[in-house]
This record gives structure tokens, C-alpha cells and sequence, in this order.
């Protein structure tokens, strides 16, 4: 499975084509769903371009999307970074239950996050399956000692290190201190280390993802014309 990660927490003037709006990122998500991708992670943005969890923006941008692609697979974040307080992530999140066809299918939690299990516990509460994700071989280690919540769909193993040259190193530890999982795993990488890490994922035969989130160039150092282009792209690397 190849995943399109459609924006993050890219700033609205990271790259002309990057998708903030709601409009925006439904109009990406059509067009990576006619390349065959069946799953989009999307940060949802408020009207100053700000990243937000709000169920009002939540709804609209999921909604759009659904619209726009009715049989993707839509997540979203519930990144510490937008909301500290793990207290009233988990509110937000067990409103998102009511939002109707403004429901995220899946919410990603970060492992080393304050809160993640109370997290995570909300959204199967309401129906919303659960992304983790694991940054270090460390987490890794917390995830396995605490066990994979019920309504996990994916572990997201996310090399943060951008050096091309041991971004695929850290990757495999981070494999590795997960050991085998009853979920499957995604593996994936950042800025320069992204394109080595899809690559050795797609030789592995594992899952991946890619899109303006974790990239902004093609493998040649060229510009993306747009979050198709990058997935086009990797799809090439998959036979």
C-alpha cells in the first residue's frame, strides 16, 4: 500500500501546489485516487492556515475529500504540537464521532506523545481507527511493552533522520525494535532521507507513503509539480 501524505505541517508558502485548504486537499486527493492510491493523511488547516484538530475544520476537510474520492481512506493527525493538553485531545477527538461523513476513518498518535494510549482509546471509542506512530527505536521498545491498542490499523515506523546516507539505517533499527507485529507496518522518511527510505520499503515489500508532508523534490532534486507527481513517482519504484 502506498500512502499520500498531502501536506503536514508544511507552512502555506513551503511550495506553490502544497494543499491548506479544504478545496485543496480534496482536489489532491482526487487526483492521487486516479493513480490507485486508496489512503490520504492530511493535516487539516483553520482559516489563517494554522494546523488544527478542531472538529469544524476536521469536518470540512473530510467531507471534501470523501466527496471528491468516496472510496479513500482519510486520517488525520492528533499531533501534541497543535493541542499540548492530552485532556482535551482526547475530547476533541471523541467529538469527531458525531462529525458524520466529516469523520476521519483513522487519526494518527504519535507513540512518545503525553497521553498516546488515552488517545488512541477515544478514537476506537468512537469508530476511528489509529495510525501509531514510531519515531525512535525507543518508541518501538514503549510500543511493545504496552502492547498495540485495539483499533490499531498501521504502525508508521518514521525515520526522522534526513541524511541519505543513514536514513535507511535508522529505519531498520527502528524495524527491527518493533520486532513482529499483528498490524502491518509503514515504513517512511523525511525531506532527503524519504525517496532512499520508499525505496528500500518497496524492495522489502513493505508499506509506504509519500506527498508534501515528508517531501518537496523528486529523486532527480527537481521541484514536485504536486503531490501526483510525487506519487506517480514512487509508483514507478514498485513493480
Amino acid at each position: 500500500m502506498l500512502q499520500a501524505v498531502l501536506n503536514g505541517s508544511r507552512p502555506s508558502d513551503a511550495h506553490p501546489a502544497l494543499p491548506v485548504l479544504a478545496r485543496h486537499l480534496a482536489r489532491d486527493a482526487r487526483a492521487v485516487a486516479r493513480l490507485g492510491v486508496t489512503s490520504v493523511h492530511v493535516h487539516p488547516r483553520d482559516q489563517h492556515g494554522q494546523e488544527t484538530i478542531d472538529p469544524v475544520y476536521v469536518r470540512d476537510a473530510v467531507a471534501l475529500i470523501r466527496q471528491e474520492a468516496p472510496s479513500m481512506e482519510i486520517g488525520v493527525t492528533t499531533g501534541r504540537w497543535i493541542v499540548p493538553d492530552p485532556n482535551k485531545r482526547v475530547e476533541t477527538v471523541l467529538t469527531w464521532g458525531r462529525l458524520g461523513d466529516g469523520k476521519p476513518d483513522v487519526c494518527s498518535v504519535n507513540v512518545h506523545e503525553k497521553g498516546w494510549t488515552e488517545v488512541c482509546r477515544a478514537a476506537h471509542s468512537v469508530g476511528i481507527d489509529v495510525e501509531l506512530g514510531v519515531w525512535t527505536s525507543g518508541d518501538a521498545v514503549t510500543l511493545r511493552q504496552n502492547g498495540v491498542p485495539p483499533g490499531t490499523r498501521r504502525v508508521l515506523a518514521e525515520s526522522t533522520v534526513t541524511d541519505p546516507e543513514t536514513a535507511v539505517a535508522e529505519g531498520i533499527r527502528i524495524l527491527r525494535a518493533l520486532g513482529q507485529q499483528n498490524v502491518p507496518i509503514l515504513l517512511h522518511g523525511e525531506e532527503e532521507g524519504a525517496w532512499p527510505l520508499l525505496e528500500y520499503a518497496t524492495r522489502v515489500k513493505i508499506d509506504a507513503r509519500i506527498g508534501f508532508e515528508d517531501v518537496l523534490v523528486r529523486p532527480d532534486g527537481w521541484l514536485a509539480t504536486g503531490n501526483d507527481d510525487l506519487v506517480r513517482t514512487a509508483l514507478s519504484y514498485r513493480p
